[in-house]
């Protein structure tokens, strides 16, 4: 047995204990932003062992094996689901400093009431232990939610989908699941995939699409079954920002062109993704959504393992591309007409964050608290250091007594307890301001903070 998950963890001061244990910990969560299975909720899953729920398309896991020297057969081969297991506790020992350690072990300890250190040694009684439990109907994907007082979860879904699922989802007691809007691969006209999605789109609608007019009305169309089914935002994944003024005429042209299979130029598809997201920001500014740009990755650097895996296996990382002109001119494109939806901003590079939080104070406004929002650390920042630094520069260029907080953007229903991470942080933040005397030690003004940052600014902004 180990103490390392005790009470105090990461709250390395008494003002910071005091505000998470009577402030932050029992609140409910508001995941707006992950990448769970529809599918898993509705059928109530029960997964079989660790690996399944643990490992199973966790590139976060993958990119530590690999560094630790583990083979792929291990990773994404063959290998059995002990084995893979196996190989993730042989790594674990390794990932000091890295948010691996403290994830993988508050999430033994807060779901399986598991507290060994993970390690090649105490490895096969932790399977054994975690497995049994997972077996019992009392771990089943629901029961693991209402574990965690999760209210209401936002999924991440393309305008093709049929979301068969979250209209099974509809009425359940205690849980809002809904929709997320993604139309990443509508608005990536150049790449190969963008002619079998269109004809995907056409499927959905029940029409056949011959031109941009015809494009944006199937994607209207889509928008409204979106918000029939109780979706509060959409959510874009943008490698590099673009803004290339563009008249419908224009569109119209680049668009027939992809259609005939003509070689279109970089600045056609910036012009095209221009216009296509400035009608979409139109469409979710009158529906009341929130519009989520998930900017700077570069994905896929490793072209043999990409060939091999596909993407979102683990080789992606932070990019380095010009991002504030463009991203307040599309902003400002929006802005111009009244059109610009509540927006989240978000970037994987963190030299980005005052840009971002400086941007968001630029569009505030119609009344609305923290309207354009500067999101949460993202991917490789979800650190201690890395929340920390975007609080901070959050609080010191906007509000953070707005701030809507933490997502999971995980795959895994083990991932809640990230929450918990990011809520201990924030304490822990606030606590040193406290000590230091940055702020005073006013209990009520700081209940206000914490309570709001960690729940009730995303109930509001999201409009639950």
């Amino acid at each position: 047995m180990n103490t390392f998950i005790q009470d105090d963890f990461l709250l390395n001061n008494e003002t910071a204990y005091e505000l998470y244990h009577e402030y932050a910990k029992n609140l409910p969560i508001i995941d707006y932003h992950n990448h769970l299975v529809p599918d898993d909720i509705l059928n109530d899953k029960n997964y079989q062992n660790l690996t399944e729920i643990w490992l199973s398309g966790d590139h976060y896991k993958w990119r530590a094996m690999r560094a630790n020297g583990i083979d792929e057969y291990y990773i994404t081969g063959d290998a059995s689901d002990y084995e893979k297991f196996l190989a993730w506790a042989k790594t674990v020992p390794q990932t000091l400093g890295n948010p691996l350690y403290h994830w993988t072990h508050l999430e033994l300890k807060r779901y399986f009431d598991i507290d060994q250190l993970l390690s090649e040694e105490t490895a096969k009684d932790i399977w054994e232990e975690a497995n049994a439990k997972l077996q019992s109907p009392k771990w089943s994907v629901r029961q693991l939610l209402k574990k965690d007082r999760v209210e209401f979860v936002g999924t991440t879904d393309d305008p093709v989908d049929s979301l068969s699922s979250h209209q099974a989802l509809q009425g359940i007691e205690g849980l809002q699941v809904s929709p997320s809007f993604r139309p990443d691969t509508g608005l990536n006209i150049q790449q190969d995939g963008f002619m079998d999605w269109l004809k995907k789109l056409e499927d959905a609608v029940g029409y056949s699409i011959n031109d941009y007019s015809q494009f944006i009305k199937a994607l209207q169309e889509r928008v409204d079954f979106f918000d029939e089914l109780g979706c509060r935002s959409s959510d874009h994944g943008i490698n590099e920002m673009f803004f290339a003024e563009a008249t419908e005429q224009e569109v119209e042209n680049i668009f027939k062109k992809r259609l005939n299979n003509e070689k279109l130029s970089d600045h056609e598809v910036e012009q095209y993704k221009t216009y296509t997201l400035i009608q979409l920001g139109k469409m979710y500014h009158e529906k009341g959504w929130i519009m989520q740009l998930h900017m700077g990755p570069k994905r896929n650097n490793n072209s043999r393992m990409f060939e091999q895996l596909g993407p979102d296996s683990g080789f992606d990382s932070i990019n380095d591309t010009k991002l504030a002109k463009p991203l307040g001119s599309l902003m400002d494109s929006l802005e111009r007409k009244q059109k610009l939806p509540k927006t989240v901003l978000y970037s994987l590079n963190p030299n980005d964050y005052p840009i971002l939080a400086s941007m968001a104070g630029n569009f505030q406004g119609d009344g609305i608290r923290g309207k354009i929002q500067f999101g949460t650390a993202w991917w490789f920042n979800d650190t201690i250091d890395g929340m920390e630094n975007q609080m901070k520069t959050l609080a010191n260029i906007g509000l953070i007594s707005n701030f809507v907080g933490m997502l999971t953007d995980s795959r895994s229903f083990l991932s809640f307890s990230r929450h918990e991470y990011f809520r201990r942080i924030l304490c822990r933040l606030f606590g040193s301001w406290v000590e230091q005397g940055l702020v005073p030690n006013d209990r009520q003004l700081l209940k206000q903070y914490i309570q709001n940052i960690c729940y009730y600014n995303a109930k509001e902004y999201f409009s639950l």
